[in-house]
């Protein structure tokens, strides 16, 4: 079996997730081309599970001081003529089956050619009735068009009743947690607001990831470090909370690691928007609209972590992929759920 494996290169959580998919898709002795898009080609890092990778510049969205900007997303319509051309440019015949991970350039490409579609990921769960933000009608059509499958493997850390599967997690390395430290992602706010945010803090040590970082730099109490997935890893391994955007993959990580969780979703991002009312919702994590000075205080001092035991999803779905019959039933999805534990407690 070959496989066409489309990543959306927009945020590093579907890198995450193509990784630990590499990983499974190469023990089942599943050939596989990667493509990634939606970001520069020099803006992807640790891409040596991905060998030869096939990189276009995609579509993705603008954002400006931590909220979706759709003026400045309008003026990356140009952004299209090169998608056009890769749809006309991309073969498909020596392929067996395309794999998306909301990637619209594999997906288009395999509808026009009626190959066999597959989409996984968070984005295809919003089809379901999973726990949902008013409005966000702009969004809903994106989510269902930007890339399109016709079988859905649609992932969420709880299946809410519905035919999603549990989302794909790398266990972080063994360590003790420090009840001080604290991992900090917020790639889309100002990382100046953040460290006047953090500055309020002298007690605690925060670990700040950023794209704007290209050589570990340490402000007394803050150490700012440049994206690298071993280090981040080992971040995540040994603190005790994640302060992050709303983004699906990296509380995914946090619930599976039992770190305590508070998120200020995107602005703007009706995604983030619902995955910050689930998470609340479950009573797994705290939200807040902005840098709120008075939230983070209370989060630090107050909030407990639950931990989730997720069980080994990609190894599951290459077995599934291999197998053939591509059939998404009820027991398959149930069999899964089945080997996930929700009674464990975490560091707080």
């Amino acid at each position: 079996m070959r496989i066409l494996y489309g990543v959306q290169g927009t945020g590093n959580g579907h890198l995450t997730r193509a990784r630990i998919m590499a990983k499974a898709l190469a023990a089942a002795g599943i050939q596989v081309q990667y493509l990634f898009s939606g970001r520069p080609k020099e803006g992807f890092f640790d891409m040596e599970a991905f060998e030869d990778f096939w990189w276009y510049p995609g579509l993705t969205f603008a954002t400006e001081n931590g909220r979706v900007s759709y003026l400045k997303t309008l003026g990356k319509i140009p952004d299209a003529l090169p998608f056009l051309r890769a749809l006309r440019e991309l073969d498909l015949t020596s392929f067996d089956l395309v794999l998306t991970d909301f990637e619209p350039i594999t997906a288009w490409a395999a509808i026009l050619n009626h190959k066999p579609l597959v989409g996984l990921g968070h984005q295809y769960a919003f089809r379901y009735r999973i726990p949902k933000c008013r409005g966000g009608w702009i969004a809903r059509a994106l989510l269902r068009w930007y890339a399109p499958a016709t079988l859905h493997l649609g992932l969420h850390w709880h299946p809410f009743g519905q035919p999603v599967l549990p989302p794909l997690v790398e266990k972080p390395p063994l360590a003790d947690p420090d009840p001080n430290r604290i991992l900090v992602y917020l790639p889309f706010e100002s990382l100046a607001a953040v460290c006047e945010l953090l500055d309020r803090f002298p007690e605690y040590q925060f670990e700040v990831y950023s794209g704007e970082i290209k050589i570990p730099q340490n402000l007394r109490h803050i150490q700012l470090n440049p994206l690298s997935r071993q280090s981040f890893q080992e971040s995540l391994a040994s603190c005790s909370g994640v302060l992050c955007n709303a983004g699906f993959e990296l509380i995914s990580e946090a619930l599976a690691a039992g770190k305590k969780i508070l998120v200020k979703p995107l602005a703007g991002q009706w995604e983030q928007c619902c995955n910050a009312k689930a998470l609340v919702q479950l009573g797994w994590g705290r939200a807040m609209a902005g840098l709120d000075v008075d939230r983070v205080a209370d989060w630090l001092a107050h909030s407990k972590a639950v931990q989730v035991a997720y069980p080994e999803v990609a190894t599951e779905i290459a077995a599934w992929l291999k197998g053939g019959e591509l059939q998404v039933t009820p027991d398959w999805i149930q069999s899964i759920w089945s080997k996930a534990d929700f009674s464990g407690k975490g560091y707080s």
